[in-house]
Parts: structure tokens; sequence; C-alpha cells
């Protein structure tokens, strides 16, 4: 089985909460029929409006959704219905072949199949550095900056897409794909981001610490970060 992340753009005529049921809806529904065997569903709506600031867009313009579709096959014959599905309701989209690792599954605030996540999930694009290889890069994110990310910050999800491949002509080159999502609070108060709600010194601690280990695999002018709800519609371990 294998795991593609589409990025979706809207028609700006059609409001996002439209999108959303859309996708969610008619869509989800013919790309079951079609075979796919799970999917989830991330959109930057009205509910993760207090979360702007987190937004970081150096490549203009980002996406209004991501969606995730677990497959048998990403190859071109198989993944093509799935793409015309998602065509006829986007004005673009890219789709990208990921090898996906939880490093922390979601138990904490379990929702039911098509229900919002609670909180809300951060979606970040990453791109490897030109001043590093693709090794040394591979080596800081996931061996050494996990660990950082997990003790640092109050995220109940974590999920690390490394991208094995582009799918679709234009896509944007983008290295990985991370998703985390946090409490509700998180979205406007740092401190709770952080996991350090009330506690300044804690705070200032798990910052440093973050932004240290971000910078040593991560040039923040080409990064992009997408505050999004989170919809699963079916995981692929369900079947």
């Amino acid at each position: 089985m294998e795991k593609i992340i589409y990025t979706l753009w809207r028609d700006p005529q059609d409001s996002l909460d439209s999108f959303s049921q859309r996708l969610r809806g008619v869509v989800a529904e013919q790309l079951f029929s079609l075979g796919a065997r799970g999917l989830q569903v991330n959109l930057a709506d009205s509910d993760v409006a207090p979360a702007a600031g987190l937004r970081q867009e150096n490549n203009r313009p980002l996406p209004d959704a991501t969606l995730s579709l677990w497959a048998d096959s990403a190859n071109a014959d198989v993944r093509r219905p799935f793409d015309d599905v998602l065509k006829a309701v986007s004005t673009r989209l890219a789709a990208y072949l990921v090898s996906e690792s939880v490093v922390i599954r979601n138990t904490r605030f379990p929702a039911h199949a098509g229900q919002r996540t609670h909180g809300f999930s951060q979606i970040a694009f990453l791109s490897c550095p030109p001043r590093l290889t693709r090794d040394a890069w591979l080596d800081i994110w996931r061996n050494h900056h996990t660990r950082v990310a997990i003790d640092t910050q109050d995220n109940f999800l974590y999920v690390q897409n490394l991208v094995v491949r582009a799918l679709t002509h234009g896509a944007a080159p983008v290295d990985a794909i991370v998703e985390e999502a946090f409490p509700p609070a998180a979205m406007t108060d740092p401190m709770a981001f952080f996991d350090a709600p009330g506690d300044e010194p804690k705070f200032q601690q798990n910052l440093a610490a973050m932004m240290d280990s971000c910078n040593r695999f991560i040039d923040f002018d080409k990064l992009d970060v997408l505050p999004t709800s989170q919809y699963v519609l079916k995981t692929a371990a369900a079947l």
C-alpha cells in the first residue's frame, strides 16, 4: 500500500466551507468507490482562523487543503482516476508519493470517522537546504530533531512524511510534509504550543531548544506552514 498526499487549491468563487463539505462528502465517496483504502482531509478553514499567526507562506500561494489517500499503488494508471476526481473540484493540484512515519499516534483525542479532530493540525512543507547533503539532512531531522519536537511541544499527533517523488508535473519541490496536531489553546498561546502554560522559564527553554534544532536543518525562508482542520474519513489500518 502507498500513501499519496495531494495539495489542493479551490476556486476563489467557492467558499472554504463549501469546498470542505464537497471534499468530505461527494468527493470522498467517489474516491472510495475507486478503491481508496484510507482518506484524510486537512483544510485551512474558519475553525483554524485563530491560528493565522502560525501560517508561514514563502511559496505563494499556499494550498487550501491537503488530501492524504492510501491506495494499493500510486502508479499512474491506478492513480489517474483519483487525480481526475480531484481536478474536477480544484483549480490546481499537486501530488506526492510519501513514506509515512507515525512518530506520535493520536490516542489522546481520537475522533470518530468523519469528525473534526480536536484542536488543529499544522502542515509543514520542508525542503533540504543546499548547505546539507540529503543524508545529513535526514539524519538531523529524523534522528536528532524528532526527540526535540516531542519534548518541547504539546503535540498529540506527529507524522513525518518523507517525499519519495512528485507524481504530477509542476509540483513544487518538497522533500517532506510534516503533520502535527495541537490542542486549541496552541492556536493563539505560544506557551501552550510549547507545552509550558503559565511557565515562562520552561517556555523560553523549550522555544530556544526547538529553534536551535530547527536552524540545523531548515531554511526558514523556504518553509511553508499551513494550520488546518483535520478530518480522518477512514484509516488504512481500519480495513
